[in-house]
Parts: structure tokens; sequence; C-alpha cells
């Protein structure tokens, strides 16, 4: 889906790159308050902070298991309080984030509390739409507090944590505890404001209050006192507190020491049986020096702490589903495995369920559907739940099952079998049939400790292996799947490598015209040449890339090494040929691929009517974000190419609006054309559909005579493949066509 930043991201940002700031080094902030000035700042603050920490603390708790940071500033964005996840305290320690130090958009950038701060509004800065880099792993929510008196700006509460923690409901949870504050810190500034005579006009003030004497005994409960407790006036005035239940206790404290409580949470049932929360404030009361009694004050917070009960219920339950979320199970592996290590003789499993093709539902029937049927099978799956296990779902359309208390792995197996089964049967939904499998791997806690990270690591690694071993079933974590886990991971680190040691390197695969035999053009094709392991082939580290991130890295590479060599050539005297480039689906929907591709055509000089983009079916799904995208590409010059035509889902709307030059026969269609009728006939049909559309068709894997001329026969007009030449190395492609 294509999302807009809002305009004072954007304008920030803009601000941060006409100042010169270099968006990939750090931006420390470069003002600091001395150790005396921010000792005076904080004392100027204190009640404000505690009033602050209170409530961030209560957010802090409703969230325990997230790591997240809760960062107070004042108004003009000193930071005065940092609370919350000591791992990224510390390491935003290491960038001179800290209390004391100035946050100004002038000297660290698009952040969160600067912005926070000028638009006196909450909002969520995430992932890249911070300016700089380093801070593009994060995501932010913020908001201001003020005197709502006078609107009077105090400074702002902020959140972070790591982007694949960002949820929307932080803001709401974020501005319902700053309305809190605010409203506390509103009535902390009227009471300032009064004085003993004004406390005691009970009748104008919204909270309950009790006044006693300097032994006790009752003398004022108002009417709002009255209205919490649900106690008339006359069975409390005349009464020693100290015999309450409820305050007593407190006020024992105040009368004898003249201590002073503030915020205390009380919990008590009305007559009615319905549950009461009050604040509940006491204090000793002086005249002239001499203490003359005991003033309390209740505040009802029933409502806001229901709404807070709602808050934590969501926060460790899927919205959807209603089942336990990834928190709440993480929460209960962690409590299970702790018993394991104090000498519990428990069994534990894992069942880590993906549901197979479920993309494909919500591709064509549509997110409705799929929420539909993530219900349905929820519930199928809750229907299976025996004594001491849970059901939780992860996000998206994983589950998991925790299993405890069983006597032997059988059962684990068993049970994984019992899903795969309960799956095979359709889902109606809105009465339509939708069929899903399962994909399970299953982790068995072992005889030795590990954390509850491993065994969840375990657990998803074994579903990735029933995955492809071709989904419908479930496959048990081993030390030999770990230690085939730990080759692909021990090749992703030198993948992260291959850029900086020159690793990569294109082959170009020559591309004929069916009808003058001429070369047209070249696909480029990536190679890893590693240097211990010889070279591995694209199937084998592209997937890796995607999945670690570096996919677009490497794709940018590819575009800016094939418009370089291909500006070489011509420069040697190379007759101009169009060389085609792959765009992966990451850097396709990478919001600077136009920025990067103008930046590459004037940075080699290249025309860009000899770069040809090549994009799949799949990454034109998001149809507008798509058109959008290519409408750009087409107005630099560059031509567009749709790879692997036939083996996806793309509508004939795609075709007639998108601005396509090329369309690309998949080989699995081509290497058949001679021994199946089927794909003979859809070969046909795709070169007329693209010649009535006006676009050319290219055949990728001609390997025989044959299949050449069937294509030359229904008019395809440029073939490629083993027939005519194996992708080549620069060398090769040189000694073959910069001599002719």
């Amino acid at each position: 889906m294509n999302t807009t930043e809002p305009y004072y991201i954007t304008e920030s940002k803009r601000i941060c790159k006409v100042a010169g700031m270099d968006p990939n080094e750090v931006s420390r902030p470069k003002t600091f308050l001395s150790e005396v000035a921010f000792e005076q700042k904080r004392k100027s603050y204190s009640e404000i902070l505690s009033v602050v920490s209170f409530f961030s603390n209560k957010l802090l708790d409703s969230l325990k298991g997230t790591p997240i940071l809760v960062v107070v500033s004042d108004a003009a964005g000193y930071l005065l309080e940092i609370e919350g996840d000591e791992t990224i305290k510390s390491t935003i320690e290491q960038f001179g984030i800290k209390p004391g130090s100035l946050f100004i958009q002038e000297e660290t950038g698009t952040n969160v509390i600067s912005l926070t701060l000028q638009q006196r509004h909450p909002i969520s800065l995430i992932g890249e739409q911070h300016y700089h880099t380093f801070l593009q792993e994060i995501a932010c929510y913020g908001t201001t507090f003020n005197y709502t008196d006078d609107n009077d700006l105090l400074g702002s509460v902020c959140i972070m944590m790591p982007i694949q923690f960002q949820n929307e409901l932080f803001l709401s949870m974020l501005a319902q505890s700053v309305d809190s504050i605010e409203r506390e810190l509103l009535l902390r500034k009227q009471n300032k404001k009064l004085n003993i005579m004004n406390q005691i006009m009970l009748s104008r003030t919204r909270n309950g209050i009790v006044i006693t004497d300097e032994k006790g005994i009752t003398t004022e409960f108002n009417n709002f006192a009255q209205m919490i407790s649900k106690n008339s006036r006359e069975s409390v005035v005349g009464r020693n507190i100290l015999e309450s239940h409820l305050t007593g206790r407190y006020f024992k404290e105040v009368l004898e020491s003249g201590k002073i409580f503030k915020n205390e949470e009380i919990k008590f049932e009305d007559d009615a049986g319905n549950l009461v929360v009050c604040l509940f404030d006491a204090q000793p009361i002086y005249e002239d020096d001499k203490m003359i009694g005991a003033f309390g004050q209740f505040r009802d917070i029933s409502d806001r702490y229901t709404l807070q009960e709602q808050y934590n219920y969501l926060a460790f339950h899927d919205d959807l589903t209603n089942l336990p979320n990834r928190r709440y199970m993480n929460k209960e592996i962690e409590s299970i495995i702790k018993e394991l290590s104090t000498g519990h003789h428990k069994t534990l499993a894992l069942l880590y369920i993906d549901l197979d093709r479920f993309k494909i539902i919500n591709d064509n029937f549509s997110h409705s559907y799929g929420d539909k049927l993530l219900i349905e099978v929820s519930t199928r799956l809750s229907g299976c739940l025996g004594e001491n296990e849970m059901l939780a779902r992860m996000g998206g359309d994983e589950f998991i099952f925790l299993l405890q208390d069983f006597t032997d792995t059988d059962y684990v197996t068993a049970k994984a079998e019992e899903i795969l089964q309960l799956l095979l049967q359709p889902f109606l939904v809105d009465g339509k049939e939708l069929y899903t499998t399962a994909s399970i791997g299953v982790a068995i806690y072992p005889d030795y400790p590990i954390t509850m990270e491993q065994l969840m690591v375990y657990a998803d690694n074994a579903m990735y292996q029933a995955k492809s071993q071709g989904k419908n079933r479930y496959v048990v974590h081993t030390s030999e799947l770990l230690d085939a886990m730990l080759d692909d991971y021990m090749l992703e680190v030198d993948l992260r490598r291959a850029l900086e040691k020159n690793e990569f390197v294109l082959h170009y695969q020559p591309q004929i015209n069916n009808e003058t035999g001429q070369l047209i053009g070249f696909e480029a094709l990536i190679r890893w040449q590693h240097p211990t392991l010889g070279q591995i082939p694209p199937d084998k580290f592209i997937k890796l890339a995607e999945e670690n991130g570096m996919i677009t890295q490497i794709g940018e590479w590819v575009i800016d090494e094939a418009c370089t060599q291909n500006k070489k050539w011509q420069d040697a005297g190379m007759i101009p040929v169009k060389v085609s480039v792959n765009l992966s689906t990451q850097q396709f929907l990478t919001r600077n691929l136009i920025t990067y591709m103008e930046e590459v055509l004037e940075r080699t000089g290249i025309n860009p009517a000899y770069v040809v983009v090549e994009i799949t079916e799949y990454m034109a799904m998001e149809y507008e974000y798509s058109i959008h995208v290519l409408e750009q590409l087409k107005a630099l010059g560059i031509g567009i190419s749709i790879d692997d035509f036939g083996t996806g889902y793309s509508s004939l709307n795609y075709l007639k609006n998108f601005p396509i030059d090329y369309i690309k026969i998949d080989k699995s269609f081509v290497s058949e054309i001679m021994n199946n009728e089927q794909d003979a006939v859809i070969i046909k049909a795709i070169i007329s559909l693209a010649h009535n559309l006006h676009k050319e068709v290219i055949a990728e894997g001609v390997e025989t005579k044959e299949q050449l001329e069937f294509l030359k026969t229904h008019q395809c007009d440029i073939s490629q493949g083993y027939f005519f030449s194996k992708p080549l190395p620069v060398d090769e492609i040189e000694r073959i066509y910069l001599e002719q």
C-alpha cells in the first residue's frame, strides 16, 4: 500500500538535507546542560517528573516484555529522564543521547522529540521516516504535555522501540497516559493555589475529601467521598479514621509521624459489587507549626483503570482472533523455562504453524477474506487444545502451540499430525470454500538448558524446513537441522562482506532479434565468486539476501555495474545495445528507487534508452504504487519488461495500463513447447496478446533449433538461451562482440 508521510516529516528531512547533514553519519547532540544546571532543571521539574514517571511507569508495566524506552524532555528539548529497556538505553548513550542533552533538529536531524514539540500533537516517526539511517531501525511515538488551563507547553513524552515491535496502538496508549498526566498536573497546579480554607470548601471539589482532627476523629466527609465510597456522611463523621480498613494505616502514619502520601492506589467494591479504584493522597494539616489534623483526598480513576486493563489485555492478545499473542506466549515460555531451571520435572514443546499459500488467498479474495479465514483457522485449532496446552497467534498467518507435561515425544508428533488433518477440510468463508494447509516446525525442550529465544528459533527453523520440503507437513528440529541452518548463517555472514570485497561479478546473456539474427541486448545476471566455496549460484544467495535485507544494496550494485559496463562498451566502439537488469521486490518497493536510477544515469552518462529494468508479475500486485513508479521510470526513458510472464497472477488490466515495453515468456513454457500442446497454445496466446497491446515478446530459455523455429513462426520478437549462448563474463563478451 502506498502511504504518504506527513508533510512536517518531509519538510524536516528536506531541511536536514539542505543543512548538509549526512544521513549515514551519526548526528550527536552538541549541547548539554552542566551538572549544576541539570540538577536545577530537574529540581524545577521535580513535581512534574514525579507525575510523568508515575504514569510512564504504568505504561512500561503494561508493555512489560516489549523492549521499549520512555524519554521525557522539557519544552526546549532537553532530556530530563530516560527509563525502560537497558539495552536500548546503553545503545543510545553511545550516540550521546543521555539526560541533560539537547535534542533539536538543527543538531540531531529529524527526530521524534523535536517534531513532537514543534507540532504539539501526537506523532509517530518510524523507520525510514528518520533522516539518519542509524535511527531507521527504530519506531518512535511522541506527544507533548501541557498545563491544559493555559495551554502552557511543559515538555514531551516519547517512546521508542525496535521497528519490528511498532504498533499504532502504542500511540493511543501514550496519548491516554499523557491525558492522565495533564489531568494530574492541572489538579496539582490548582491545589497549590489553595490554602487550608480553600481545601475545606469541600463542595467545590470533584474529589472525595476526608478531614480529621489530631486524634483521627473524622470531621468532614464531602459529597464526592460519599459518592465514591457509598458511605453516608453521617455514618463516617465522628468515627476514628484509624479504624478504616481502607485508609486507617495511612492516616495513622500521617498523624503519628507527619508522613505525606501521594497517588496511593486503593481498590474496593461498592455496595453493588462494582470495583472502585482511587488514587489517594494524605498529609497533615498544620496551624502555627502545630499539627491539628489530617487531610485525605480520593480521586476516582475507575474508568481510567478499566481502560488501562483493556489496554493491558490488548497488549497480550491478538485483536483479530482474541488468542494470546507473541508477547503473551514469550512470557509464558520464559516462565516455564524458569521452572525447569529450578529443578522442576516438566516437559515442554512448541509447534510453530505457518499456513501454506495464505498470501494467494489474500491476493485473490482480499484481506477481509484472509482475516475471516484466520478466525476460522484459530477456532478449528482451538478445538484440539488439550490440558496444559496453549494456542497463540504470533502474527500474520503464524500460530504456535505450547505443549507441556506430556509423557513422551510421540504425543507431540501426534499433535502435529492431528493439526495437519484438521486443516485438510475446506473452510467456508462468506459462502466460498477456501483451502489451506500448514507447515509445522516442532521443537522439544532438550535435557540441557536453552533460552526461550533458542527454542523459538529451533521451532521456526524446523517450520521453514517443512516449507522447503513441500509444505503440508511437520519437521522436528534436530542437531543436524541446526547444523544446516548454521551453514546458511555462515554463508549469510560472508554475504554481508561480499559487496565490500568486490566478490560479485556480472555475466551477460545475449538477446537475439528473431527476424534479423542480430544482437539487440544483454540480460545482466549476477554471480558470486566466493573466495573458498567457488562460484555460488544466485538461487542460493539471492534468497539469503532477501531474508537479511541486503537485496536492495546488491540490486543497486547490479544496476550501477551494468550501466557502467554498457557505457564502456559503447565508448570502446561496440554497437549500442540494451542491457536489462532484474529488480527485486524489496528494491522495487524502496522509496528512493527513482532517485537512485537518476543518479546512476547521470553518473555513468549512459543513454536511458539502452537500459531496461525487469519486474515480476508479483510486484505489479500493488497496482496504484506500481503504476506510479513505472510511469516515473518510463519518464526517465528506461525500458520496462515483465519477467517470467505466465507464472504469476497478472491481470490483463495491468498489461493494458502499465507502460511496459517487453513481455518475457518464462522458460518453463519454452522448454515444453515441442512436447506439450498446452504450453504451445499458451505461448501463442501470449505473443498474440502482447502484439495487440503493442508490446514486444522475449522468450527465455531457448535451447534447441526447433524451439527457435516455433517462436519465429509465431512472430516472437526476441530470444535468449543456451541455443545462442550461456551467460558470459565481460572478457568473453568483448572477445566475441567488441571485436566484431
